[in-house]
């Protein structure tokens, strides 16, 4: 969830300038689609891990996960400020962290009845379409419009983070979510992530110029990320009522 973070500061830099990189998008793609590949290179090697040597897992996936959430920053920091050529194999190590920290769900999902390959096909397929729809809504809605959504979307966001807070603080003491909370949960998830994709396509050109692509590249990458976690949680609770 470091979307929520990089979310508000694109709105708050996006609200003080007009079109400023109409290009920047188409910039960012070759990055976006390449942080996803090493992402499944990532979880490939978790589910690796986790299938050979499921002992060492839990060790390794704390480590890597601490280490994703310094990468993003330190990442983030360093595209922001131009220097590419720092920044992109910070980012493309996030991108491997990221996916080792995903192979826990994957593999839930891969072991639940109803879900499996199939489940992840149609989570990947459902960003893809979500994507071409979000291109076309996000790229024409008015200055009005495209504001109103960013900030009722950045607030959902906002409130999201602090129920799975809340859901990962009450695991602690073995008090989990019901079937039925996780499915809303799960479905608004999803649903604000798909307003996350429509915004970047209106707030990345008004936040980033046309060389700032891996900055953008990023938002675009965490939009499709934790979109294609929230349709997977979704995808699980509804089979394991």
């Amino acid at each position: 969830m470091s979307n929520t973070s990089n979310f508000r500061q694109a709105i708050q830099q996006a609200k003080q300038s007009a079109l400023v990189g109409p290009n920047v998008i188409q910039n960012a793609l070759p990055f976006v689609g390449g942080g996803l590949v090493l992402t499944a290179v990532g979880a490939f090697g978790g589910l690796n891990v986790l299938r050979t040597n499921p002992g060492l897992f839990m060790p390794t996936f704390i480590v890597a996960f601490i280490a994703e959430i310094a990468l993003f920053f330190i990442a983030r920091g360093v595209a922001a400020r131009g220097n590419n050529q720092v920044a992109l194999p910070l980012l493309a190590a996030y991108s491997l962290l990221s996916g080792y920290t995903l192979a826990m769900l994957l593999n839930l999902a891969l072991r639940t009845q109803g879900v499996g390959l199939a489940g992840l096909g149609i989570a990947a397929l459902s960003c893809g379409v979500t994507f071409v729809v979000a291109r076309s809504v996000g790229s024409n809605l008015s200055e009005q419009d495209g504001f109103a959504l960013a900030k009722t979307i950045q607030l959902g966001v906002i409130a999201l983070f602090v129920v799975l807070l809340a859901q990962l603080g009450l695991s602690f003491f073995n008090i989990y979510t019901p079937s039925w909370l996780e499915v809303s949960i799960s479905g608004i998830g999803v649903l604000l992530f798909v307003g996350c994709a429509v915004v970047d396509f209106f707030v990345l050109p008004r936040t980033y110029k046309d060389d700032q692509y891996l900055p953008a590249a990023l938002s675009m990458y965490l939009t499709y990320v934790n979109l294609f976690v929230f349709i997977l949680r979704l995808l699980i609770a509804l089979n394991r009522r």
